[in-house]
């Protein structure tokens, strides 16, 4: 084909997406259906012009459409990984990760479940053999996400609800072209019945090379973008290489999925990039890929549409008979999966609840799109597939297509406003009014001050005033007699309100370059949970919310484990310092969020919901503080050089501020502003360094840093350290518990603990000891201790405890003051002797 025509007709089909997507808002239905319908009508256009006598002239231009170099590899190699790789992207990992077991169900039992019943229904009733009905099932059991997306945004549905059905609808297509290569390598190499044991058994093998292949792709890419940190085009072109060259490796390479390496390609990126790439580059290597995925995703839609009447052209009338049975069998599948395998999911507490309505439209909203007519062109273009294969391929997965979008697709708004899920709650109607008032309230106050500043006539603004004023009387009036909003409604709404506040703080601080991109995305990721817990549970989701942001995960007890029995300190180290910072940046964005209660939440909720919020961010800025100062007393030196990294950082931002409005203001020239720039550009790589955190210690120099044993010499402290043992304990652990009987006395390696008795609290740090006046004194212990911090403690039993004390000077000075502070008698304690040597 020539290539002014070629390029003459990609560029109208530019015209036609540019044109889609108003139009699509205008008649109210999903985007994809209308992309699906105009390249419908382009292709039967086409045809007809050439079919008919109206006119030649059109005859070139319609050559040229039907003759576009469309193949199956085009969509497979080049559109595909585009759409996945940006989804990828687009995914809130750390908050899916969260429910990964739900979305993973979901995803391959959905996958399996849809092509087991539309397989074994439709070779029950069709000549085809059994392997070839499987092919089709796995072809028509992919949904397209888009469609999915847009019906939980229009229905303003929960976010994890939405999340999870998301995952699935994302992560299906995965499962599904897997399948589907699975089952066309049985079709081209004869295989008329195979076992599902042994198809099955190659499932896992074709997921794990292609996660594989993925992982390691991204992670050398990962490593090729850090290097180029001043270059962001450059990072940019290695993430466009980045999918396809996953893509390509494991499916000519290895012969694993191509799709499931791009899957994890782009999911390594999504978790590692943040954090090595600046915020600013990484938002437009994020803006760079949407734009690639739209017009991926339309092209692919597009074309795909065009080849609709070719595939159509040998359809007989026993098809609408077996294109029926897919119909249901599709439908029952994943009926099946929303009404059987979700409710199960729940009680299991897999899953929240779905409600009967979301349901009921998930279900519906169930449509196939571009993938599934680009697998169904794949099977039709491979000449080891016999002939009837083919064309029952071509014409089954091209009605269920159509189907879905006709049918489904115009019905899809319908069916919302049937079940009611268009409409807003009670409470949010009510909200509405309140947020109105309060809205137009601020809106006056601007409104009365900027027509001050401008001196603007008064005859003009007396009568816009009254007017707007009888608006606003009207608004209050309505909100006043609202009763419809409980306190505990109200408390709700204002949680949510709060934490969203949090969220655009942590938004702001991530443009300003105060925290870096790996600590903002876990920083969202924690409000996001904040948001989710206040709308399911309230006050107490809130809370419980907030204190498993301060909690230590699994990654840290591997992490600890790992320094403590292996000697790899690293991972440890680094969770470490991702705490230290992150603890740092929540304190400071927590004592800011006082005046958006005062602001915001005490007009719209009243009084007492402000006060209550007051009371709860209050004791989340003191839990964020414990968390912090143990940290302190563990490191004390590495917060204080934390701090600083702060500072420098803060001062940086400051400065490229004043530099950037000076060049506004025309008072540095371009190229002076250049090299300034460049100059803040290296500092700040020099501040966005943190600062090492060595945690590698032996036992011999573990000892020797408690100035209790200060007076050992190398003999002594060598037989020390063989009777001392370690115990690893992490936050929130009891210690020692009231009334225990004691047997050991414990020194702070590393770590952090909290005493209590008779309900005052103190706090002991790295090189102190505890538990040696219960020892001495033989009576019960009447002090809990709690790890704050994850802690390094060695413990010395009793007898060896004794025979220390009696040997060491210092440690005797030590045991008087602890007894001092307690108001205890400390030479009767010091009295009880034992033998001479440790």
């Amino acid at each position: 084909m020539d290539i002014v025509v070629l390029t003459t007709i990609v560029a109208s089909l530019f015209v036609v997406i540019g044109l889609a997507e108003p139009l699509a808002g205008w008649l109210r239905l999903p985007y994809s259906v209308i992309l699906a319908m105009l390249g419908m009508l382009i292709a039967a256009g086409a045809i007809l012009l050439l079919r008919t006598e109206i006119t030649d002239a059109l005859n070139p231009a319609a050559e040229a459409i039907l003759g576009l170099p469309i193949r199956s590899n085009v969509f497979l190699y080049v559109f595909l990984p585009t759409l996945l790789f940006q989804v990828t992207l687009g995914m809130n990992l750390r908050r899916m990760l969260d429910d990964w077991v739900p979305i993973l169900v979901l995803a391959v039992v959905a996958v399996v479940v849809a092509t087991m019943m539309v397989g074994y229904a439709l070779a029950w009733v069709s000549p085809l053999p059994l392997v070839a009905c499987l092919l089709i099932g796995a072809i028509v059991s992919t949904t397209d996400p888009s469609a999915v997306v847009s019906i939980f945004r229009s229905l303003s549905a929960p976010r994890r609800l939405a999340r999870i059905i998301e995952g699935e609808s994302l992560l299906n297509d995965a499962a599904a072209i897997t399948l589907f290569g699975l089952f066309m390598g049985f079709v081209m190499l004869g295989v008329p019945d195979p076992s599902l044991g042994d198809a099955l058994a190659r499932f896992p093998l074709l997921i794990a090379g292609g996660a594989l292949t993925g992982w390691v792709a991204a992670r050398v890419a990962i490593w090729v973008m850090g290097l180029f940190e001043r270059h962001e085009l450059a990072q940019i072109s290695i993430s466009v290489a980045l999918p396809y060259l996953a893509y390509i490796g494991a499916e000519q390479s290895l012969g694993a999925s191509g799709v499931i390496a791009v899957v994890a390609a782009g999911l390594t990126l999504n978790l590692s990039g943040p954090g090595r790439l600046a915020p600013q580059a990484w938002a437009n290597l994020r803006e760079i890929w949407d734009l690639l995925a739209h017009w991926a995703g339309a092209l692919i839609f597009i074309l795909a549409a065009l080849l609709i009447p070719r595939l159509l052209e040998e359809v007989r009338t026993e098809d609408f008979v077996l294109l029926g049975v897919v119909i249901l069998a599709a439908i029952a599948a994943r009926a099946i999966i929303l009404f059987g395998l979700l409710p199960l999911l729940r009680l299991i507490r897999l899953s929240p609840a779905v409600e009967r309505p979301y349901r009921v439209a998930i279900l519906w909203g169930g449509l196939r799109g571009a993938v599934t007519l680009a697998l169904a062109l794949a099977v039709t273009e491979s000449f080891r597939v016999p002939l009837e294969v083919k064309r029952e391929v071509g014409v089954l997965a091209t009605g269920f297509t159509l189907f879905t979008l006709i049918v489904q697709g115009i019905t899809l708004r319908p069916v919302i406003r049937w079940l009611g899920l268009e409409r807003l709650s009670p409470l949010d109607e009510a909200l509405s009014r309140q947020v109105v008032a309060v809205a137009l309230q601020t809106v006056r106050e601007d409104v009365a001050k900027t027509t001050e500043n401008y001196d603007l006539p008064h005859d003009v603004v007396r009568s816009e005033a009254k007017q707007f004023g009888a608006r606003l009387e009207e608004a209050v009036r309505s909100a006043e007699e609202n009763t419809e909003i409980l306190d505990r409604d109200r408390i709700t709404l204002g949680l949510i309100a709060l934490a969203g506040a949090e969220r655009d703080a942590v938004v702001s601080r991530l443009r300003e370059r105060s925290v870096s991109g790996r600590l903002a995305d876990r920083l969202l990721s924690d409000a996001d949970r904040l948001i989710e817990g206040a709308r399911t549970g309230g006050r107490l989701g809130y809370m419980r919310a907030a204190r498993e942001g301060l909690t230590y995960r699994w990654s840290f007890r591997v992490a600890v484990v790992l320094h403590n029995r292996v000697g790899l300190t690293r991972p440890l180290a680094r969770l470490t310092a991702d705490r230290f910072e992150r603890l740092l940046s929540k304190r400071l964005i927590l004592r800011d969020l006082g005046g958006f209660i005062e602001g915001r939440i005490r007009r719209i909720h009243g009084r007492r919901v402000a006060e209550l919020l007051q009371e709860l961010l209050s004791r989340r800025i003191e839990a964020v503080e414990t968390a912090l100062e143990g940290l302190h007393l563990q490191y004390p030196g590495y917060a204080e050089e934390l701090e600083r990294r702060l500072i420098r950082r803060t001062a940086l931002r400051l400065e490229e501020r004043e530099y950037t409005l000076m060049r506004e203001d025309g008072l540095i020239g371009p190229e002076l502003f250049t090299a300034l720039m460049q100059d803040i550009t290296a500092r700040r790589a020099a501040a966005e360094e943190r600062p090492p955190l060595d945690l590698a210690a032996r036992a011999t120099e573990m000892v020797r840093q408690f100035p209790l044993f200060a007076d050992l010499d190398d003999e002594r402290l060598a037989r020390l350290c063989k009777a001392l043992t370690s115990r690893y304990v992490d936050a929130g652990e009891v210690i020692l518990r009231k009334d225990s009987t004691p047997r050991k006395v414990y020194f702070i390696a590393s770590g952090a603990v909290e005493l209590e008795s008779a309900g005052q609290t103190s706090r002991l740090g790295r090189g102190d000891m505890f538990g040696q006046l219960a020892v001495l004194m033989q009576r019960p212990r009447r002090t809990e201790v709690r790890a704050i911090a994850p802690s390094t403690l060695l413990e010395l039993d009793e007898a060896r405890f004794r025979r220390l004390l009696k040997r060491s000077p210092i440690l005797r000075a030590g045991v008087r003051d602890s007894a001092g502070k307690r108001g205890i008698a400390a030479e009767a304690l010091l009295s009880q002797g034992g033998p001479r040597n440790v």
